[in-house]
């Protein structure tokens, strides 16, 4: 079966997209409020099957210098089919995203996805600082 890639922030379905990060590692819980705002301030992708939501990505960027890729995801029946690399590479190829300095993204399980895709571990990461509250979402 064939999917579809799009930028339109109107065809991303919020009910899908906060369903699966809500249950998500890195986002237990977290609110739909969060989420809707989390997109408005995002370059999204969505991955489409027969008119409905099978995946997702996106990048905070200042569109210059910098970004950073977050909430990548692609539904469990639809997994295992270049989606998620396809995301990945729609967004790192999208014309508002060339000539950026450093990308960064954090991913706990998908590191094959990404090194396909030319990204390697952080070179120095004894500068790299975070702030990190793990169970903002369940307060």
């Amino acid at each position: 079966m064939s999917w579809t890639l799009s930028f339109d922030p109107r065809a991303l379905d919020l009910d899908t997209i906060h369903g699966f990060l809500t249950t998500s590692y890195w986002s237990p819980g977290i609110p739909r409020e969060t989420v809707a705002r989390a997109i408005a301030g995002s370059l999204c992708v969505g991955a489409y099957r027969a008119g409905r939501q099978i995946g997702f990505a996106r990048v905070v960027s200042d569109r210059a210098t910098f970004a950073y890729l977050a909430d990548v995801f692609v539904l469990e029946e639809a997994q295992g089919q270049g989606i998620g690399r396809a995301m990945v590479r729609a967004l790192m190829e999208h014309h508002e995203l060339q000539g950026l300095r450093r990308w960064f993204l954090a991913t706990l399980d998908a590191h094959g996805v990404y090194e396909a895709l030319g990204w390697q571990p952080v070179a120095h990461p004894e500068r790299l600082l975070e702030i990190t509250v793990p169970d903002i979402y369940r307060r």
